[in-house]
């Protein structure tokens, strides 16, 4: 006897339903706007190459937008939150076999999926210790080059930087290209091959912006920032 389905139960089918709606969205928000987000980010700490001073004017001016709180809330640590936690979810639910099928594209899945997670903790260390914890940048926007200074006094924090830097200039890199591949942007092996050497100069693109960024940093005389009631200055020592 067939068996009957229960009136009311829609049939399966490819593309329908809520995971297919959240995965989208996680894609979605890894490139806008998370994705425009780390590309000014990047280049705006490259401004600690040209020194302190033009440091302090980049930061100062990106805390004089307008309506920058919520620009920050709902362009930034909203999506990256949801981006973060959905990505973490995709990752604890998946199966990695590259010991059994050490093919590239389980290799790529797999790095993705690594550096997604290093990438989240590196973003959260850096959002606390800049933006929660000693002179609020907001106020002291003069204070920051001293303060990332302040953080490269630890050799241990340097490699974390290097790595954290990494793996996000892989991870949104390789994320574009992944997009690009499920939004029917680029059709057909060529395409995607293509776009390939595309995303893999971006990404080293990215990493050698930050490596300048460090460098910029390291280069210049250690900047101790000294605050009080009646002054307010940078000591280089």
């Amino acid at each position: 006897m067939p068996s009957k389905i229960k009136p009311g139960v829609a049939p399966l089918r490819a593309g329908v339903g809520t995971s297919f709606l959240l995965r989208r969205l996680h894609s979605l928000t890894g490139i806008v706007p998370i994705g425009l987000f780390l590309l000014e980010h990047f280049i705006s700490n490259a401004e600690a190459f040209k020194g302190p001073a033009a440091y302090a004017r980049q930061v100062e001016f990106l805390n004089s937008l307008p309506f920058v709180l919520l620009l920050e809330l709902f362009g930034i640590w909203l999506p990256i939150l949801y981006h973060g936690l959905y990505g973490v979810y995709i990752w604890y639910r998946g199966d990695s076999n590259v010991i059994d099928y050490p093919w590239t594209g389980n290799w790529l899945y797999t790095a993705q999926r690594w550096t997604g997670i290093v990438a989240l903790i590196y973003i959260a260390q850096h959002t606390y210790y800049l933006r929660f914890t000693g002179v609020h940048l907001p106020t002291h926007p003069a204070a920051a080059f001293a303060k990332v200074q302040a953080e490269f006094q630890n050799p241990w924090m340097i490699a974390f930087y290097v790595v954290g830097i990494v793996a996000a200039s892989w991870h949104f890199s390789y994320g574009l290209w992944l997009f690009a591949a499920k939004w029917g942007i680029t059709t057909g092996e060529n395409a995607r091959r293509r776009f390939g050497y595309v995303c893999l100069a971006l990404a080293l693109g990215l990493v050698a912006i930050g490596a300048v960024s460090m460098y910029g940093f390291l280069k210049a005389p250690y900047h101790r920032w000294e605050s009080n009631t009646t002054n307010q200055n940078i000591v280089m020592r």
